[in-house]
């Protein structure tokens, strides 16, 4: 398997849990700002969500960018990874359906912990491939230190969410900002 299939297949899951986050947005019955109002968690976790899922897309990218062979252990731990990003549309609508209660609060950081971890697991299973490129090494060491940081937050947010919902909520848009530009340093090295 060539690299440009197993990212053309994952651009086509990523592309379908956009779709089915988007659709689980329900339209007002009525034409009130009140109506309107009442959909803003739903819309607020839509948000978040799409950010995540857009910050997964990107450093996928930029990730698989990096792979010199394709083996059959890149394509598992890939397919982990999609695996829990298929459950964000489920988590999201959860969350927001709920208005951040303490449970769906809990079971988002559940979820982005557990894509955290298979994105952790991809990145390492693709770094031990490595072997012509010390700059590269590296690069995506710089990036695991980012990726271990994150699952410390998300770890932190799941006992945080039964007590204090924002403080998670909190916790979830301080990581996305972390990682929502691409770790130039693996470009870099990828033009060396």
């Amino acid at each position: 398997m060539t690299r440009s299939r197993i990212e053309a297949f994952s651009d086509g899951v990523i592309a379908i849990i956009i779709t089915i986050m988007v659709l689980e947005l329900k339209i007002p019955k009525e034409a009130s700002l009140k109506a309107l109002a009442e959909l803003l968690p739903v819309f607020i976790s839509y948000i978040m969500s799409f950010v995540f899922v857009g910050i997964y897309w990107g450093n996928h990218h930029h990730l698989l960018h990096t792979v010199q062979h394709v083996n059959s252990r890149i394509i598992w731990t890939n397919m982990g990874l999609l695996f829990f990003l298929s459950l964000i549309p489920f988590s999201t609508g959860w969350m927001g359906e709920n208005h951040f209660d303490h449970l769906p609060v809990a079971v988002y950081g559940l979820n982005l912990l557990l894509c955290a971890i298979a994105f952790y697991l991809l990145q390492h299973v693709i770094m031990s491939g490595q072997t012509h490129s010390s700059g590269l090494i590296e690069a995506l060491k710089k990036q695991r230190k980012k990726g271990i940081t994150s699952l410390i937050m998300y770890i932190v947010s799941i006992p945080c969410a039964f007590f204090y919902p924002l403080i998670s909520a909190l916790l979830f848009i301080a990581s996305a900002i972390m990682w929502v530009i691409p770790d130039k340093n693996i470009e870099k090295a990828l033009r060396e």
